[in-house]
């Protein structure tokens, strides 16, 4: 989806998506954070890559 190799990496590295509120969850360390940010919630996925095709 992104041009080159760090916008990337900046977009999509890291960044973890709670399931229940949508909020976004950064993680610098690399590792899965234990819970969502907002709501406290351990349902965590990563952010996809690739849009929705419709």
């Amino acid at each position: 989806m992104a041009k080159f190799e760090v916008a990337e990496k900046r977009l999509f590295a890291n960044i973890w998506i709670c399931m229940r509120c949508n909020a976004k969850n950064k993680c610098g360390t690399g590792k899965r954070p234990d819970c969502c940010r907002k709501c406290g919630s351990k349902r965590l996925r990563l952010k996809s890559k690739q849009k929705k095709v419709k």
